[in-house]
């Protein structure tokens, strides 16, 4: 055990001095390389390692099968809304102010900052239980808001220290980390199981009520071609990485390239959770505590490294999420400079120390979890773009009725159970699109008549 947290505290303390030593550099560019790996690692997090290998120890490949409509999502992304933005803009939400005006670019900017800040205390919290398992272990319990607290003040030291190139540059060493050490942990399964560990697996399943399953065909590739379309064209999150592209073609690369990084990472941590059905073929508990316990098998060095790799996904999204969230609440509720965006940031971190520490986890996937509950406001959110790309009226009362109709239809289906399953992540998007032009134009209608009386 010694050894294994050795391994971690060399990881925290050598990442910053990489990450604020690459920020430093005398080129002003990011290059497109580093924004690809970047956005892997900002979308991807804690969840992302523990809860796909137990879906694929269920399932299969279902989250490569997920990524080809990853891919079909993010080529419109990179063609259609990234030259909507200027590059290097702080907010890009500002382009639904330009369109309708200030108080629906509030209202969309401010839905991202809630949900961004219960999704990363999600995250915060799942990243922070290994390494007090593993402190536990060997006799030395810490207690949680000890952890969390040390986690985001060194995570908010390099944020802070290096702005969004340190953050950048943190995300693709942390990346690399948890690519390592997924590859290992497949060499390690060989070691022990052979070639056992090669059986065919689905990358699509079957047999659920329509609209409940989110890795059939059509709600994989379609539902999730949209979520991808919503996930990194109308989040400030993702997009902010992009717009420090020095063009835009170098912008669409990065985009474009993510999809086949991630579906890498899908496959490495689908291929652990497949080849742990040869390894442990009863397994009955949890699905997101089955890679966990393989870690605990893994020898000292390794063991570390797993762990530090979970510690890097929860650092990686953590300072993204922090960066994005101060730039929009600076750009977006004090644009005259009256925040400066240091305050902003520690003012965040705060908050997703409480956050984090208020976290009951959810049954079943994590990770399916999370993805629900961005879709509840990725629907509404890219309702409001695409209404602001293709739409005639620039009315912001129409905008905001689309938004808050958007927001109640959601509401109401997520309520919705077909034959005892609720409605997939993948479809809830569109069922949000939907939403929003309807109320949209029904607003707009009403109005029309009530003029005409």
């Amino acid at each position: 055990m010694i050894q294994s947290l050795t391994v971690i505290l060399l990881y925290l303390v050598s990442l910053p001095l990489f990450a604020l030593t690459l920020a430093r550099q005398p080129h002003k560019d990011l290059p497109p390389w580093a924004i690809c790996l970047s956005l892997v690692a900002t979308e991807t997090s804690t969840l992302t390692i523990v809860s796909v290998p137990g879906v694929a120890y269920l399932h299969g490949y279902v989250f490569l099968g997920l990524a080809v409509g990853y891919l079909l999502g993010r080529v419109a992304v990179a063609w259609w809304f990234l030259p909507l933005h200027e590059r290097g803009a702080t907010s890009i939400y500002r382009y639904v102010g330009q369109r309708f005006g200030t108080r629906l670019q509030k209202l969309v900017s401010g839905t991202f900052l809630l949900t961004r800040l219960l999704a990363e205390g999600v995250r915060l919290y799942a990243g922070m239980i290994p390494v007090s398992l593993l402190c536990a272990s060997i006799g030395y319990p810490i207690p949680d808001i000890v952890l969390l607290m040390g986690i985001v003040i060194l995570t908010l030291a390099y944020t802070l220290a290096g702005g969004l190139k340190a953050v950048v540059w943190s995300d693709t060493l942390q990346l690399l980390l948890y690519l390592g050490g997924s590859v290992a942990c497949g060499v390690v399964l060989f070691s022990r199981s052979g070639t056992d560990i090669f059986h065919a697996a689905p990358m699509f399943t079957a047999g659920l009520p329509a609209f409940t399953n989110p890795f059939s065909v059509a709600g994989a590739v379609v539902g999730g071609a949209i979520l991808s379309l919503a996930s990194h064209g109308t989040d400030q999150l993702m997009l902010q990485r992009c717009l420090a592209a020095k063009t835009l073609n170098g912008a669409r690369t990065a985009m474009i390239g993510s999809v086949f990084v991630v579906a890498l990472l899908f496959a490495l941590l689908s291929f652990v959770g497949v080849g742990l059905r040869a390894l442990w073929p009863d397994y009955h508990g949890a699905p997101d505590a089955l890679f966990p316990q393989f870690v605990l098998t893994l020898p000292p060095i390794l063991r570390g490294l797993l762990v530090a790799g979970i510690l890097a996904a929860t650092m990686g999204s953590l300072s993204s999420a922090m960066n994005s969230m101060a730039a929009a609440t600076k750009s977006d509720f004090f644009p005259k400079k009256t925040l400066s965006l240091r305050t902003a940031t520690c003012f965040w971190a705060v908050l997703l120390v409480v956050t984090a520490l208020s976290f009951s986890h959810p049954t079943g996937s994590a990770v399916v979890f999370g993805l629900s509950i961005a879709s509840y406001s990725y629907g509404a959110t890219l309702g409001v773009f695409l209404l602001a790309m293709v739409g005639h009226s620039r009315d912001e009362a129409n905008g905001i009725a689309g938004f808050l109709t958007a927001v109640v239809v959601l509401a109401g289906l997520a309520m919705v159970r077909i034959d005892g399953h609720s409605i997939a992540f993948p479809w809830l998007v569109p069922a949000g699109v939907l939403a929003t032009s309807a109320g949209a134009k029904v607003f707009s209608q009403l109005r029309r008549m009530g003029f005409q009386e």
